[in-house]
């Protein structure tokens, strides 16, 4: 049995048959199986748009041997009597639990919302009253952020490509589409998210899990460096190890930590706003057609750096999306991005953001606290604004020429858009650059002018960092471990997922 690796290049509404006819006669064979290892679409020349695959070929007609069998993240199972307990139950949360429960620990996994199903109700009923559950919304609840959102499954990162591939499995396995392990940009949809999250809860339980919802953290009990129990409503938990992963909207948590001696440092993040377009109109812009078979929506990723201003850039690019209120407390104003799995809504939004580190931009040196308290009060700025969760908003070439908009076409966002001077509501040094980076992208993204832009982001990452020790700990306490976006080390999906792994790899290494 012989085996190949080969390049094709493909139309993009090509079907397995197609497939199969172009390896025959790439290898001219005609028995075989085959396995796509990597997809990406190649859109450098409008008039030339085509997939372009990696396929791995077995066949007794060809030359050599078997492909080496890929080594597998492996988990050391033996049955334990330590209980690890792990608060947060978003992938950075639920991989870390989900890890241990696999290695022989006793896990219990807290998570202060609801399971998804009720999670979707709450969401839904927000959205039609505008009466905000600060514990079940956008940001909190089962799967946290990354449950409602483009669940985008790429990552920068090159050093977890053993841990990647447990997380695809995994997701695979609760009932993601298989395409998600060999896509170059894969991504889940929020639709799928919300399956394969309910999924995996249940999976997780059934392999001897406790997984506790509505169950709020709000104290600690920390002794002699060690951590003992976490405090809730009900009573406490105590543990040998703790795991917490808040996620970046956890001011609360943030809080409670900070004022038990957890050091956090201040870190660079981004702020900025949603940009909102038609679909089609991004389609022509990157095809040169309002649509390609086999293809969903069009994307772009654009970036401008000038010197002596700071960098702006697009950031969780939502094709065929809507953008969401995304706040997780009362009284502020938040806007975040998503999309279902066949991105097939008239509209595509985006982050445009300035990147920034607090420090610079006052000219001082803040405390963890002071960044949150900062940052807050510009999300309570972005509310007050109307009193409500309608979003500030602004036609893009309005706001490139110091206007404000007489009239706003509503998109996809639920609540109304009212007309904003973003140079009011914004610092001044980031709503200007801005401004210079929009002009920009204007003349990289053609029509990108004609877009609207609306309410504030600000959760890109988390504006303060965990501070650890040489092996991941809490600095100062010996078995507490802060993971995922909410220690200000990762960021999106599988980022955090492969933080939490490491946390819970930590943990079984050092026991």
């Amino acid at each position: 049995m012989g085996f190949r690796l080969i390049e094709l290049k493909l139309p993009t509404d090509f079907t397995g048959e197609i497939l199969k006819e172009k390896i025959s006669k790439k290898l001219k064979i005609n028995e075989f199986s085959y396995t796509i290892e990597k997809q990406s679409l190649d859109a450098r020349k409008k008039h030339d748009i085509h997939w372009s695959l990696r396929v791995g070929v077995t066949s007794t007609a060809l030359p050599g041997t078997e492909p080496p069998p890929k080594e597998p993240f492996s988990i050391p199972y033996k049955k334990r009597d330590k209980k690890v307990v792990v608060v947060g139950s978003g992938p950075a949360g639920f991989f870390a639990a989900y890890t241990l429960l696999k290695a022989g620990f006793n896990v219990t996994l807290l998570e202060q919302g609801p399971e998804v199903e009720t999670r979707l109700k709450d969401i839904a009923a927000f959205e039609r009253t505008g009466d905000l559950n600060e514990n079940s919304n956008y940001a909190f609840g089962e799967g946290g952020a990354g449950t409602f959102s483009d669940g985008k499954l790429t990552s920068r990162t090159k050093t977890i490509s053993k841990e990647r591939g447990f997380i695809f499995d995994t997701y695979i396995e609760g009932g993601a589409p298989a395409e998600i392990a060999y896509l170059a940009h894969p991504h889940l949809g929020s639709d799928n998210l919300r399956k394969v999250v309910k999924n995996l809860r249940r999976d997780f339980r059934e392999k001897g899990g406790d997984f506790l919802f509505d169950t709020k953290v709000v104290d600690v009990d920390i002794t002699n460096g060690k951590m003992r129990a976490v405090e809730m409503s009900s009573g406490k938990i105590e543990g040998h190890y703790f795991i917490f992963a808040p996620g970046h909207s956890s001011y609360e948590t943030y809080r409670m930590l900070i004022r038990k001696g957890i050091p956090f440092r201040v870190k660079p993040f981004a702020l900025g706003c949603r940009v909102e377009h038609s679909q089609e109109l991004v389609n022509r812009a990157q095809w040169g057609h309002a649509c390609l078979p086999g293809i969903k929506a069009a994307e772009y990723r654009l970036t401008f750096q000038e010197k002596d201003r700071l960098p702006v850039y697009s950031f969780c690019m939502c094709p065929g999306g809507k953008v969401v209120p995304a706040t997780a407390y009362k009284n502020t104003n938040i806007v975040n991005g998503m999309s279902n799995y066949r991105r097939n809504s008239p509209f595509a939004n985006a982050a445009v953001v300035a990147g920034v580190h607090l420090n610079r931009l006052l000219g001082k040196e803040l405390e963890a606290l002071e960044a949150l308290e900062w940052l807050q009060r510009l999300e309570e700025t972005f509310f007050e604004f109307s009193n409500s969760y309608a979003a500030p908003a602004c036609g893009i070439n309005d706001f490139l020429s110091g206007k404000i908009s007489a009239n706003l076409k509503q998109g996809s966002y639920p609540f109304a858009l009212i007309p904003a001077d973003f140079n009011r509501l914004l610092p001044g040094e980031i709503a200007g650059a801005l401004k210079e980076g929009m002009r920009h992208f204007g003349r990289k993204l053609r029509g990108f002018e004609e877009g609207i832009m609306l309410g504030l982001e600000s959760k890109t990452s988390s504006p303060v960092q965990a501070v650890r020790d040489r092996i991941g700990r809490s600095e100062g306490v010996a078995n507490l471990y802060i993971s995922g976006e909410g220690s200000g080390y990762a960021g999106g999906i599988v980022s955090s997922a492969a933080d939490g792994i490491k946390a819970a790899m930590d943990i079984l290494e050092n026991d």
